[in-house]
């Protein structure tokens, strides 16, 4: 048997994934309700409506469902998967259908999302254009509930970003932001808490 030689790329580590707080404990540290529960009429399309975001959306739902169906699942899986394919390719997005995202998203500007399929999306977020959620060696982030997201941000590595949470138009995240609080900068740094508004 023969060594690895030395030019040989080492195998790649093993992306470490943010352990997510439960309800009681987000509630507790000052998450409003809006960021625990989904709304999934954000989602919702009209039959004849052209809003790419939403049909991406859509196609990522009906992947996952039924990919949880297994083998019984598979051809409805592979027709969701070519959906998936032709709306991402109309957005110019980049958000495999693994990924887990939780109710009520919006990306009303698809155009240039790129999302790492380990990284977790809590309930009622936003993400505008050219967001990405990129992993480090150290791992992958993490959006709680309702965290609105400036187009062009970048959160990068093992990142908890809280409730509630407000991060500026090309920020770059690279540590934890608390509930409630305000993101802008490069590298982003905390400049007071979210406006308080409903939507």
């Amino acid at each position: 048997m023969t060594a690895p030689a030395a030019n040989a790329p080492a195998s790649p580590a093993p992306v470490t994934i943010v352990a997510v707080p439960s309800d009681q404990e987000r509630l507790a540290a000052g998450a409003s309700p809006m960021a625990i529960t989904p709304d999934w009429s954000r989602e919702a399309k009209g039959w004849f409506e052209w809003n790419p975001g939403k049909s991406l959306l859509a196609s990522i739902r009906s992947y996952q469902r039924w990919a949880a169906r297994g083998m019984i699942g598979a051809p409805m899986r592979m027709m969701a998967a070519l959906r998936h394919r032709f709306w991402s390719v109309v957005t110019g997005a980049d958000i495999p259908p693994n990924t887990r995202i939780g109710g009520g998203l919006l990306i009303p500007h698809p155009n240039g999302i790129v999302i790492h399929s380990d990284s977790i999306i809590g309930p009622n977020c936003l993400l505008f254009q050219q967001v990405t959620l990129g992993a480090t060696n150290a791992g992958v982030p993490c959006l709680l509930g309702h965290v609105d997201v400036g187009a062009g941000a970048r959160i990068i590595g093992p990142v908890m970003v809280g409730d509630d949470v407000l991060i500026g138009a090309n920020a770059v995240v690279t540590r934890n932001v608390p509930t409630g609080a305000t993101a802008v900068g490069i590298p982003a740094r905390i400049v007071g808490p979210k406006a308080n508004n409903p939507a």
